[in-house]
């Protein structure tokens, strides 16, 4: 499943450039472009990242799954889908960008009550900024963050710079992974 994600991510969500241009959130310039959201709104893409992110967490056997919306939401969604069909239901959740100003002000949308263990996602880290965002906010409602996964780590100092926040952090696949399929496939065409 994993070798087939990362050429689905590579088709659809990876770009390489030998010059730095894109253009990054934090203004810097970079030779690698991720965008999961073709991927993860793909329909096999939810289902390789759903079974994928499941068996990265269900050995803790934690309540929820969620992060950020809405780098993290399609993705919690797949592995919330993908443990009810393997008999292990894990709640999805989302934690909004700005906190809810009505009705119950919260930070979380999802069925889950303070204390309960929960693992944060996002789709990529660079720095790590959303992610500890996330982290922090699930902190704010009562949930217990138990471990933290990406699915594409630029390797970059983002996964370390979750680690201050959560011991337990694990990326789903790598920038170097993605960098040696689009060789492999460019030496296959040669």
């Amino acid at each position: 499943m994993k070798s087939e994600l990362i050429a689905l991510l590579c088709e659809k969500s990876f770009k390489y450039s030998s010059e730095p241009t894109f253009k990054l959130v934090s203004g810097r310039m970079s030779h690698f472009y991720v965008n999961c959201k073709p991927t993860v709104l793909h329909p096999r893409g939810m289902y390789l990242i759903g079974h994928l992110m499941f068996d990265a967490i269900a050995d803790i056997r934690p309540e929820g799954v969620g992060g950020l919306t809405f780098g993290a939401d399609p993705i919690a969604m797949a592995t919330a889908f993908a443990s009810g069909l393997r008999g292990q239901p894990i709640q999805a959740f989302s934690i909004r960008k700005a906190k809810k100003d009505h009705g119950i002000a919260r930070w979380i949308e999802g069925d889950l009550a303070a204390g309960a263990r929960v693992v944060v996602i996002d789709d990529v880290a660079t720095t790590g900024g959303s992610t500890i965002q996330a982290i922090e906010r699930a902190r704010e409602e009562g949930l217990e963050v138990v471990r933290a996964v990406v699915l594409v780590d630029r390797q970059e100092g983002g996964v370390e710079n979750i680690r201050q926040h959560v011991a337990d952090v694990r990326a789903l696949i790598t920038r170097d992974e993605l960098m040696a399929n689009i060789k492999k496939v460019k030496s296959l065409k040669c």
